[in-house]
């Protein structure tokens, strides 16, 4: 059972408001869109296991906003589509914050077009730069002049907000950079984007893998060749084996270490989320690509030992998710 994230998001109000007047614990949650539809699915999943002991509830304010939240101790679980910022780390530790760094999936950020695009077959990462680099702005306004074997007619970018972490990891991995052009559409609600780029045989955007697969009769995928490979199609296994880059990349959850050491709830859900028995399924289920079964149990021991911090040096780009997670958190 695949979610649209209004779908999901209405699924998951209708089930807390039909708990609440029995919930006695509560799990608060926010942060990236891309990560919603997991967290969605697992808290669904983990309060029919509770029998209306918890109410989970899932708000959707982007990576950056989630963060902001979480880091003033407003949460207990931030959802991330891209590792914490050093500036984040600060405003964590400003306010007692100790925080957990859990992955919770793989994902392959999924560049489209619309279906009705008959000129790419593919896309090289250096055609990407070209689009959205800051230098672009008012100056690449053609297909044309994004790749000359292009024909000259107009460029519509649409994309994540800049408070996504989806946004801010396509420019590390794209433009290598913490900006980009500001004249594209932008939004967090990634089916806005699904809408634009449908509309519109001239548009181009990028979201995860998720929202690409639960659309795909109304888009088209381009591969993506990186460093003069071949391209490369966003896919589940492509993921998985790491051959889509550099766009493949883990996404995660971030629990707040005194959230886990004084509510037993939270760290129920925790362990639910991170379980062998629930997660593989659960994340394939949405649409994403399950971790390794060694990258699962990697995690359950970081969690098990309130290992804080993140294994992450700065941004990073095509890294394998087991590296990262033998990793000791800094």
């Amino acid at each position: 059972m695949k979610h649209t994230l209004s779908a999901a998001l209405v699924g998951a109000t209708l089930l807390a408001a039909s708990q609440g007047a029995f919930a006695r614990d509560l799990v608060k949650i926010d942060g990236s869109s891309t990560v919603f539809p997991i967290t969605e699915a697992m808290a669904e999943e983990f309060q029919i296991a509770e029998k209306g002991k918890t109410m989970v509830t899932v708000g959707i304010s982007g990576t950056g906003g989630g963060f902001k939240k979480f880091c003033r101790g407003e949460t207990d679980i931030s959802n991330a589509s891209r590792p914490i910022k050093d500036s984040e780390r600060k405003l964590c530790a400003e306010n007692g914050i100790e925080f957990i760094e859990l992955p919770a999936a793989l994902d392959a950020l999924t560049v489209v077009i619309n279906p009705k695009n008959d000129w790419v077959k593919h896309l090289n990462v250096e055609d990407l730069k070209k689009a959205w680099e800051p230098a672009a702005q008012g100056k690449v306004m053609t297909w044309k002049q994004m790749n000359p074997a292009f024909p000259d007619r107009p460029l519509k970018l649409f994309g994540p907000g800049t408070d996504s972490g989806t946004y801010d990891y396509f420019l590390e991995a794209i433009v290598e950079g913490k900006s980009s052009r500001g004249d594209f559409t932008a939004s967090e609600d990634d089916n806005i984007i699904v809408q634009g780029v449908s509309n519109d045989v001239d548009a181009l955007g990028f979201f995860g893998l998720a929202y690409y697969e639960e659309n795909q009769g109304k888009l088209k995928a381009v591969p993506i060749s990186w460093k003069g490979s071949e391209p490369v199609e966003p896919s589940v296994d492509n993921a998985k084996n790491a051959t889509y880059q550099p766009l493949s990349r883990p996404i995660f959850i971030y629990v707040n270490k005194k959230s886990a050491d004084e509510k037993p709830h939270v760290e129920r859900f925790v362990n639910f989320y991170t379980s062998l028995e629930h997660a593989p399924a659960l994340v394939k289920e949405v649409g994403y690509v399950p971790l390794p079964d060694k990258a699962y149990k990697l995690a359950q021991e970081n969690f098990k030992q309130r290992r804080t911090g993140s294994v992450f040096h700065g941004a990073e780009v095509g890294v394998g998710i087991e590296e990262l997670l033998a990793r000791t958190p800094k």
